[in-house]
């Protein structure tokens, strides 16, 4: 199994990282246009192996793509992050030309490959990736939906005071702000509804939190978080690796599911060694079902700023 990272980054390198401490690829190429900057991190990692007691090869290369030839997965996280105040959305101009670059480069020596992607706007940048290469939907997959819904089980745990491992929601529509749609009357603390023991005021503020989770964190670093997405991608590469059927809400084209039609958004999932194998139409209230169109509707207008 062989992984391409693509941007060597904070986002990159902990994609790297936590891939290959799970061991479960024999290799792992992250390549950058900084010169000898993906190298550095590569050897960096590999010098972590005896300690964390992996066998994952990762090597570093400047801007070769030949190195990256029979990838079965390709991660994109290249493009500037966003700063203090910035909008995911702002970032399209100069995220889409690099974006398409790179996927055009990735699909020439592979493929066959699948493509998660990261760069942000992420549901645009997936629909670019959409619409401008030949690779089947199944194998292009937006990474949004499992870090928001990472960032909600935190929020979840954090107010109910309970280990996380007690507590599972899901986060559904655009990886923006605005757009995403946590569903908290869906979201459970060991199968029971967390309206059980949590007021309304509380859930509301949850879900505040949690859509704003990226923003806050932004705030607090000066730079877009990394640890979380890193971890977000790794759990969705050991899923499509290891073809373990694992559910995650992920940004996928949709053709007339949830109702929408041509754009990627955040749905849940079932990945496996084909990406996504089958997108879940999970039954939605009223209230959900106008929220997820709303948020449709806002990833359609960034859409409308691509220059396909």
């Amino acid at each position: 199994m062989k992984v391409t990272v693509v941007g060597a980054g904070a986002v990159g390198a902990s994609c790297a990282e936590y891939i290959a401490i799970k061991d479960f690829a024999s290799e792992v190429v992250l390549l950058d246009i900084k010169e000898g900057f993906a190298e550095g991190k590569a050897m960096d990692l590999m010098q972590t192996a005896s300690l964390n007691g992996f066998d994952t090869k990762i090597t570093g290369t400047t801007s070769d793509y030949s190195k990256t030839a029979n990838s079965d997965i390709c991660v994109i996280t290249s493009g500037i992050p966003r700063k203090p105040g910035m909008t995911r959305e702002e970032l399209i101009g100069i995220n889409a030309g690099i974006v398409k670059m790179v996927s055009s480069s990735l699909i020439e020596h592979s493929p066959n490959t699948i493509i998660i992607v990261v760069s942000n706007p992420m549901d645009t940048m997936t629909y670019l990736v959409h619409k401008t290469t030949s690779l089947p939907k199944n194998r292009i997959i937006g990474m949004g939906g499992a870090l928001d819904s990472a960032r909600f089980k935190y929020r979840l745990a954090e107010a109910l005071g309970a280990p996380i491992s007690d507590v599972d929601g899901m986060v559904i529509g655009g990886h923006s702000d605005k757009g995403m749609v946590p569903l908290i009357n869906k979201a459970v603390r060991n199968s029971v509804s967390v309206s059980e023991f949590l007021s309304e005021d509380r859930m509301d503020q949850v879900v505040q939190d949690t859509k704003v989770g990226g923003a806050t964190l932004t705030g607090l670093l000066g730079t877009s978080a990394w640890y979380a997405p890193g971890a977000a991608v790794s759990g969705m590469v050991q899923a499509i690796a290891c073809n373990t059927k694992k559910i995650f809400p992920c940004s996928a084209l949709l053709s007339g599911e949830f109702g929408l039609n041509d754009l990627s958004i955040g749905v849940p999932c079932v990945l496996g060694d084909n990406g996504i194998e089958k997108i879940v139409e999970i039954s939605l209230s009223d209230a959900e079902k106008a929220k997820l169109a709303e948020s449709a509707e806002g990833v359609k207008k960034t859409n409308g700023l691509l220059e396909l």
